[in-house]
């Protein structure tokens, strides 16, 4: 009883932050947020991966600054629109490679050069657009993100539960189901109805997108982390959270997820 209780507590400390945060309007209480968030992750994940350096902190302040906090304060003309999308490359490239790792391999090769490929343009660019969705276009929107992102993982987990038989990637996470996938992806696709009138930001439509997108690649990067932690033979990435493990197991969908929203949000504001 007491866990279970406290598990509950770590967590709602959890979503109350956010939702305080990304809903009052001040865009410095997000960006101090995310980098706290993200300098929590990157050493949970450098232990996952063994890394000792330190050089990933530093590569983490600078690209936080340069394409978060600068992004705020500087306009379109100074060049940063081309270089962030630049980054946004980059960082699809590397998590494509991550997706053909997860498909096609034992374990996740990580070599030296690879390591910090990982956490440059994995972890630490997953924070930079989190920091870029809510700047650029709307906190709300990033809020409703992670709206989709808990009714897909809640919905998973009971389908999953009480239906599921057909596994997903059993030897990853052995309690993951095809039902529970699609039943996730189901209630995320009509929570995006209802997240569409409460943040009015993006029409129905484009919030539907959304919510396949979060689903789809937010379940790719929660199998992701489960890969990192099974190789580094750990259940949880740290202990942070109560009940939960550590930030980056509560992260891990939408950090994944986050560069290919902000490329589907600037694709349709050049549509629109």
């Amino acid at each position: 009883m007491k866990d279970i209780l406290l598990r509950s507590l770590s967590g709602l400390l959890y979503v109350i932050l956010l939702i305080f945060v990304l809903s009052i309007d001040s865009p410095h209480g997000f960006i101090i947020l995310f980098f706290v968030f993200g300098i929590i992750s990157l050493i949970e994940f450098k232990k996952l991966i063994q890394l000792k350096s330190s050089i990933p902190y530093f590569i983490f302040v600078i690209l936080y600054v340069v394409f978060g906090y600068w992004r705020l304060v500087l306009d379109s003309d100074t060049g940063l629109n081309e270089a962030t999308k630049i980054f946004m490359v980059l960082t699809i490239f590397v998590e494509l490679f991550l997706i053909k790792d997860l498909f096609s391999r034992k374990t996740i090769p990580l070599f030296d050069t690879k390591r910090f490929l990982i956490t440059t343009f994995y972890l630490s660019s997953g924070f930079v657009f989190l920091a870029l969705i809510a700047s650029v276009f709307s906190p709300k929107i990033l809020l409703g993100a992670f709206m989709l992102v808990w009714v897909n993982d809640s919905f998973a987990y009971l389908v999953g539960k009480n239906f599921g038989k057909q596994k997903l990637f059993e030897k990853i996470s052995p309690k993951k189901t095809v039902e529970g996938f699609l039943g996730g992806l189901f209630f995320a696709c009509v929570a995006s109805y209802f997240i569409s009138s409460f943040t009015e930001t993006l029409n129905f439509t484009n919030w539907l997108i959304l919510s396949i997108i979060i689903s789809v690649f937010g379940t790719l990067g929660d199998l992701i982390e489960s890969k990192f932690k099974r190789q580094a033979n750990v259940k949880d990435s740290g202990t942070i959270m109560p009940g939960h493990g550590g930030l980056l197991d509560r992260l891990d969908s939408i950090i994944f997820a986050s560069p290919f929203i902000y490329l589907f949000l600037i694709i349709s504001l050049y549509v629109s």
